[in-house]
């Protein structure tokens, strides 16, 4: 009987009981609804296969995305006050950005590395958006500026990733203070005729749109990403109109000139590549070979 109940039994039960499926198995594509298994989106870089819907990557499989071999690293970046206003809503902001460190494993929202992205060295500003949706605070303004510093001392180009909902209300004044630096410390860069080149991601928007996110030599967005100050929502009922169709996504601004291009996830790395080695190698590409070339007389009319 003991046979029975301990052995025959639960292998009985094990073949006819059904088995629990994890739910990350499957994502939701937001876009069209349809679900994609976690190996088919990990595979596709994380664009839905059925629409071509670029979802949120992570800061970490972006970096390994666009380095080559996926090999960088990550800097140390300046030590800043938590909570300087000892600011408090629900929760006390201290509380929150605990929460956002165990959640993400990160500091704070930006994470700067450098590496080589088609042989070419490179310094990449990364906005984690899991972090307090990217928002930028003094953490984050201390990150570009050790970013544009480091670019400066490697004679490398400065590559920045925005994903952010703007700046962190918690930091008040001091958040808002972080667009003047970072856009003090752009312009380091470029008095050194450094490329700086700006990949806008799915969202940059508020006081990261209005600074350092729109002020690269080339503005890269990746599809459908919405890019703008001001939420579609907010300017309509302050103007008081409907708003164009795909208002505020990177096709529309692309078509109104507001950036240079927008490009594919997997073929992101390929066109940094070719822009990082265009703006840093500005001669030919080989020796000029000088030609002969006969000039024929010029005949003039002498009753002319």
């Amino acid at each position: 009987m003991n046979w029975l109940t301990n052995y025959v039994r639960p292998k009985l039960q094990a073949l006819v009981r059904p088995k629990e499926i994890p739910d990350n198995l499957w994502s939701k594509c937001p876009a069209c609804g349809h679900m994609v298994f976690h190996r088919d989106l990990e595979r596709d870089l994380h664009v839905c296969q059925h629409c071509g819907h670029h979802l949120r990557l992570s800061v970490t499989k972006r970096l390994g995305m666009l380095f080559d071999d996926g090999k960088y690293q990550r800097i140390e970046l300046p030590k800043t006050l938590d909570d300087p206003l000892k600011f408090r809503d629900q929760k006390r902001y201290v509380d929150r950005l605990k929460d956002a460190r165990v959640k993400t494993g990160e500091h704070d929202a930006i994470v700067v590395a450098h590496g080589r992205i088609g042989s070419n060295n490179v310094v990449v500003a990364a906005f984690n958006f899991e972090f307090q949706g990217g928002s930028m605070g003094v953490a984050v303004g201390e990150g570009v500026v050790a970013a544009a510093e480091l670019a400066v001392l490697q004679d490398a180009p400065l590559i920045v990733i925005p994903a952010s909902g703007g700046a962190r209300m918690q930091e008040g004044i001091l958040s808002l203070m972080q667009m003047a630096r970072t856009t003090v410390a752009v312009d380091k860069v470029k008095e050194k005729r450094l490329p700086y080149i700006v990949l806008l991601t799915d969202p940059t928007t508020g006081g990261v749109s209005a600074s350092f996110a729109m002020l690269g030599d080339i503005a890269i967005a990746e599809p459908g990403a919405v890019i703008g100050f001001a939420g579609a929502r907010v300017i309509e009922n302050t103007i008081r109109e409907k708003l164009p169709e795909g208002f505020q996504k990177a096709e529309y601004l692309l078509e109104k000139g507001m950036i240079d291009m927008v490009v594919h996830r997997k073929d992101l790395r390929q066109t940094l590549a070719r822009l990082v080695s265009l703006l840093r190698h500005r001669g030919p590409a080989g020796d000029l070979v000088p030609m002969a070339v006969d000039v024929p007389d010029i005949y003039v009319d002498d009753d002319e």
